[in-house]
C-alpha cells in the first residue's frame, strides 16, 4: 500500500520503528525536479530499485542496485533527473530528516512518528482503518 507524501511522491512502509526510532520504506517518485533539500542526525541507508537519482551536492549518479549511505550530519538536495519516468529507492532512515532551505534553517521534519501519522490518515481514508498501520510498527 502506498502512501502519499507529496505530489507525485509515495512511500511503502515496511517497518515503522517506535522504540528504536527508525523506519524503512521504499520511496517511489514519479517526476523529475528536486525532491527535497534535507540532513539526517544519523545515518541512512539506501537501495535504488528502478530509475535514478542523485544530489547536487556530490558527484555520483544513483543508479539500479546502487548502495548508497547518506553520514549523519550532512546536507543534500534529492534530485531525480529528466528522463527518469518512475524512481524507487529503499530507505532506511535512522533518527529523523530535516528539511532545510538553502540557508541551513530547518523549516520541517518527518520522525517515525509522523510516517505513522501519514499511514494512519491515508489507510483511513481508503477504508482500511487507522490500525491497518500496526502491522508496520515495531
Amino acid at each position: 500500500m502506498w502512501v502519499p507524501q507529496s505530489e507525485n511522491v509515495w512511500f511503502r512502509p515496511l517497518c515503522l520503528n517506535r522504540s528504536q526510532g527508525y523506519w524503512v520504506t521504499l520511496l517511489k517518485v514519479k517526476k523529475a525536479g528536486v525532491l527535497s533539500r534535507h540532513r539526517h542526525p544519523q545515518g541512512v541507508h539506501g537501495f535504488v530499485i528502478k530509475g535514478r537519482w542523485e544530489y547536487l551536492e556530490h558527484d555520483w549518479v544513483a543508479e539500479e542496485g546502487s548502495y548508497i549511505y547518506e553520514p549523519p550530519g550532512e546536507t543534500h538536495t534529492l534530485i531525480v533527473p529528466e528522463g527518469v519516468d518512475e524512481m524507487i529507492t529503499f530507505f532506511q532512515v535512522n533518527g529523523m530528516m530535516c528539511y532545510v532551505d538553502p540557508f541551513g534553517e530547518v523549516q520541517g521534519y518527518d520522525d517515525v512518528f509522523t510516517k505513522i501519522d501519514l499511514c494512519k490518515k491515508h489507510f483511513k481514508a481508503v477504508g482500511l482503518g487507522e490500525d491497518f498501520v500496526d502491522q508496520f510498527i515495531r
